[in-house]
């Protein structure tokens, strides 16, 4: 035992020296200020001194190095402690080489004098590769750990009996374009960032089920449970309606109200040169004094909901930008379904640091309303896929490879403002009122305590609180804890449709796919109708998506509740998108169902349902892809690996990334022309099929592979040779020594290509 009590001393020593002797700064009138010709680590109270924060907040230090080491996201649960995924294989130096081994952990970070720092760490598990994102949930916790989802019963802090949920959660993109999140939502579903499925546990059974395609890195919800998220280039995205409608017919490529670009303005305001970002070396990428102008690593987003800011912060995005060093703060409206939002501010950010390590990767709120900031503090963000030889010289002359046993966790609070304590009892009565608190964090975990403790118990109360109209936040948990509970009543459900606030009829449209059945749907069909007949617009698009879930019981029906809605609301965008949703396999029959009632060809349903059966009659001429796959197996193992992500498996692309692939000219054309971008990239707008693509329909920018070493001319062949041939495109295949002629002719070049450059060859 002594042994092992000097082994572990031994092993705490050497990780703070191994941080503490990079922490090499310049003393001016003794104050720590980096060194600009130079990154050095700094200590964590001297790093706070280098943020500059919107006036009358403060940075608090939470928890450091040896503490917690590489943090990528975290969780709180109903004790306060804070459990954290250390993703410490992640870049191990400018190749990435060693990203395999197993030296992830996922931590349980404790304030044991209750201080407000964190003063004691336990390990949960270790030996994990590149873990991503955690959910505790019903007595156990959810662990990402590419590529497989698992989910592990808790035992006195100890891993129990661990379950394979699902063993395809992450099994394609590189480790920028992996699922992550796990956010355990109002709606009591699990979601994703950069994935289309959602979970949730039902009788010690998990269920996994389509949702859509949602962001790249972090998601957050709002007090109605609508879900944000981004891209590395998009500040923020988002859905107006609720998330569990309109993912269900396959053939409907973009659903309005849903991966909406909520705030449009990408530009940001560092407070230092940030020389190091991958496309440094493009005009436009960098300010005159070299600041990033626009998003180029956003992530992390979180709706604010601790009430502690004040009503000024309330309904604001947080945005982090690690590349950048900042944080940014947008200030978002509603206006009927839609949500809209602006930069809070022009010329500065809410935080912003000149400290070049600080890499706020995740945003959370914490259940003493301050906002919590996870910053990985590494020197190499980006991922070794895409490393630009410009960025590679950054990181080595600006010695940004080491140190790799660093870490922070902070909150952000307001100055001379007292954060109240939360405590969470067993108590079912407390738990209900707590559902009524003014922290959205507070009201989340009380909702998830008393759904995983199956408190039968709460039940009056519930009733209770569902029926007190002036606690809508109250009113809306409640009603969700009673459908976690399964003991939603029809009569409570029925009462809230008829609700005078809006936000409340949303909610008891957003629940009933949980409460349809054979005997309750007759009721939910006249709620329906008589929605209708009041002319709630707000209520149309639910009224469609909950009219697919009645179809099993009264397809007539149905069908009589979808033609009422598209005769009277045929140009809302949102209602046609949520008619269609329900229109799987049967687009041409509904299409003649009301040829005759609405002939217009210009109506908004009408044209989007067009679209849709031209989409679903090109795809029944795509070829079949297995026989691809058995021509190129590594280029289709690539395509999955680094193309999939952005530009779907169906090749038609995805929403707010990339353009579709399939019966593009660029991938059928001149070869010469597509193995250009695929090595070198490709910036700005692309013309395809006569239809200009650009932001925020796609990202800016298309990263080149030509300076990874782990993709060869052989791989680059392959994969263009299996797009070429893929779905409906009919082209040649490539060779490799096409492939490294374009290589060689360009060899040294950094900069992504134009089409202006590509047309003019």
């Amino acid at each position: 035992m002594k042994l092992y009590l000097y082994i572990l001393l031994a092993l705490v020593v050497f990780t703070l020296y191994k941080c503490q002797t990079h922490k090499k700064t310049i003393e001016v009138n003794k104050e720590l200020i980096p060194d600009t010709t130079n990154s050095p680590v700094i200590p964590a109270a001297a790093a706070i001194k280098l943020m500059r924060v919107e006036d009358g907040f403060e940075v608090k230090l939470v928890a450091d190095e040896p503490l917690v080491v590489a943090p990528v996201a975290l969780t709180f649960d109903n004790k306060g402690r804070i459990w954290a995924v250390e993703m410490v294989g992640y870049m191990p130096d400018v190749n990435g080489k060693g990203e395999d081994k197993p030296n992830g952990k996922i931590v349980i970070l404790e304030d044991k004098n209750g201080d407000g720092v964190m003063d004691d760490r336990k390990v949960f598990l270790d030996s994990l590769v590149l873990p991503r994102a955690i959910c505790l949930v019903d007595g156990g916790i959810l662990v990402a750990e590419s590529p497989n989802l698992w989910f592990y019963e808790i035992k006195n802090d100890q891993p129990g009996r661990r379950t394979l949920v699902d063993g395809k959660y992450a099994d394609e993109g590189n480790v920028e374009h992996q699922p992550n999140g796990l956010l355990r939502a109002m709606d009591n579903w699990i979601y994703n960032a950069k994935s289309s499925k959602r979970y949730r546990r039902i009788d010690d059974k998990w269920i996994i089920e389509d949702t859509h395609f949602r962001g790249q890195w972090g998601i957050s919800q709002d007090n109605y449970g609508r879900l944000y998220y981004n891209d590395n280039s998009t500040n923020l995205v988002g859905d107006y309606f609720s998330p569990g409608f309109g993912a269900t017919n396959n053939n409907q490529r973009n659903v309005e109200g849903y991966s909406e670009r909520i705030v449009k303005s990408n530009r940001v305001y560092p407070a230092r040169s940030t020389p190091g970002v991958n496309r440094g070396y493009m005009p436009g990428v960098l300010d005159d004094s070299l600041r990033l102008k626009n998003f180029t690593a956003a992530c992390g987003p979180v709706i604010y909901r601790g009430g502690l800011f004040g009503p000024d912060y309330d309904f604001n995005a947080f945005v982090a930008e690690p590349t950048a060093n900042l944080i940014k703060r947008n200030i978002l409206t509603e206006k009927g379904y839609v949500v809209s939002g602006e930069q809070a501010y022009s010329g500065k950010e809410f935080l912003a640091s000149i400290d070049e390590r600080f890499r706020p990767v995740s945003l959370y709120n914490g259940f003493d309303g301050a906002l919590y900031v996870v910053d990985m503090y590494r020197g190499i963000i980006q991922h070794k896929t895409y490393v630009t030889p410009y960025l590679r010289d950054k990181i080595l002359s600006r010695k940004l490879t080491e140190p790799l046993s660093c870490g922070r966790i902070y909150k952000i609070v307001p100055k001379n403002k007292l954060a109240s304590v939360v405590k969470f009892s067993n108590d079912p009565k407390a738990l209900v009122e707590l559902l009524g608190n003014n922290n959205g964090q507070v009201r989340d975990m009380a909702q998830q305590m008393l759904i995983d403790g199956k408190y039968k118990a709460a039940i009056p109360f519930l009733r209770a609180a569902i029926q007190d109209t002036s606690q809508p936040l109250k009113v809306i948990h409640a009603m969700w804890v009673l459908e976690g509970l399964s003991a939603l009543q029809t009569n409570e459900v029925l009462a809230l449709l008829k609700a005078e606030q809006w936000p409340l009829r949303m909610q008891a449209l957003s629940v009933l796919p949980s409460v349809i059945n054979g005997t309750s749907f007759r009721y939910y069909m006249d709620a329906l109708a008589q929605l209708l007949h009041q002319n709630d617009e707000l209520a149309a698009p639910y009224i469609a998506y909950a009219a697919n879930y009645i179809k099993p019981f009264n397809a007539d029906g149905a069908q009589s509740v979808v033609i009422s809605l598209v005769k009277k609301y045929p140009n809302n965008p949102y209602v046609s998108s949520a008619v269609l949703s329900g229109l799987a396999h049967r687009e041409d029959v509904f299409a003649n169902s009301i040829a005759y009632l609405l002939p217009d060809t210009n109506l908004n349903i009408n044209k989007q349902l067009t679209a849709l059966i031209t989409r679903v009659r090109s795809a029944q001429k795509n070829r079949d892809p297995l026989l691809q796959a058995k021509l190129y197996p590594k280029g289709a193992a690539l395509f999955a690996f680094s193309c999939q992500t952005c530009h779907a498996a169906d090749g038609n692309g995805v929403n707010a990334l990339a353009p579709p692939l399939n019966k593009s000219e660029w991938v059928t054309g001149n070869k010469e022309k597509l193995i250009s971008i695929v090595l070198y990239g490709l910036t700005g707008p692309v013309k395809i099929n006569g239809h200009v693509y650009e932001s925020p329909e796609i990202s800016g920018d298309m990263p080149g592979i030509a300076h990874s070493e782990e993709i060869s001319d052989d791989d680059v062949a392959q994969v263009l040779s299996f797009i070429r041939g893929s779905w409906q495109n009919n082209a040649g295949k490539v060779s490799i020594d096409e492939v490294s002629k374009v290589r060689k002719r360009y060899k040294g070049r950094e900069k992504a290509f134009t089409i202006e450059e590509l047309e003019a060859k």
